[in-house]
Parts: structure tokens; sequence; C-alpha cells
């Protein structure tokens, strides 16, 4: 009785994981459209974009003198009126670094067992929404600062 459930979970797990292997092309497709380049180019786009959404956010709020600008994301607004713009830059980084290091976990387990594709999708998937939307914060921001 034991015998037979345990050969029918194996053939279940087995049919799973051929179905997750034939479908894992067609993700990797999908993450390669979105994101053609090498991997640590979207670490350091993701980088490079939180440092300027920062810096605009800085120069938006400080340094062009309109007084009916204000931080509209909550985490950020947080920050700011907690401890200003130095614990708005640890709370940037902590949550680029948590991004980064779950996108990093989550493609290395991915990796180890053995389904690549998965785990560039898995990178791609955490790291280039956040990249898109930082950019866009620094285009509002630049607009804001200078019209």
């Amino acid at each position: 009785m034991m015998f037979g459930v345990r050969q029918r979970m194996r053939r279940q797990v087995k049919r799973a994981l051929l179905r997750d292997r034939s479908s894992e092309r067609h993700v990797e497709a999908a993450s390669t459209f979105l994101w053609p380049w090498r991997e640590p180019w979207l670490l350091a786009l993701v980088a490079v974009a939180a440092l300027l959404d920062y810096s605009t956010t800085y120069a938006a709020l400080e340094l062009s003198g309109k007084a009916d600008i204000y931080e509209g994301g909550l985490l950020a607004n947080w920050a700011l009126g907690t401890g200003g713009f130095g614990t708005l830059f640890l709370v940037d980084m902590a949550a680029v670094a948590g991004l980064s290091l779950a996108a990093i976990t989550a493609r290395g387990l991915c990796f180890k067992f053995g389904f690549t594709g998965f785990g560039r999708a898995a990178f791609v998937i955490l790291l280039l929404p956040y990249a898109v939307m930082a950019i866009v914060a620094v285009i509002n921001n630049l607009v804001l600062t200078f019209l």
C-alpha cells in the first residue's frame, strides 16, 4: 500500500519536473526579451538608478527652492520625516541591498537545482521593475526641479 503511494508521488514529481523544464526555455526567453544584457549590468543599473533617485530627490526638495514639492513615496517620506536626507540615504541603500540580495539568492537557488532559465527570470523580474520605477522617479524629480 505504502509502496504504491510513494511510486505514484515519484511519478507526479517527475512529470512536474519535465513540465517545468519544458516551460523553462520560454521563461528564459521572456526574461532575455525584457533584459537582453548581462545580469551584473542590471545590478549596476539598479545601483546607479538608486543613487540618481536620491540625488535628484535632494535637488528637488532642497535645491530647487520650490515649497510645493514633497516626497510621495511612503518609505521615503517616513525616512525624511524621521531623520532627514541621511536617513533617506540609509533607507534607500538598505532597500536596494535587500532587493538585490533577494534576486541573487533566488537566482542562486534556481541555478543550484538546475533551473538556470528560471534563475535568470527571477533575477530580472525582481530587479527590473525597481530600476524602471527609479528611472521614472529621476525623470520626475528633474522635471520638478527645473520646470
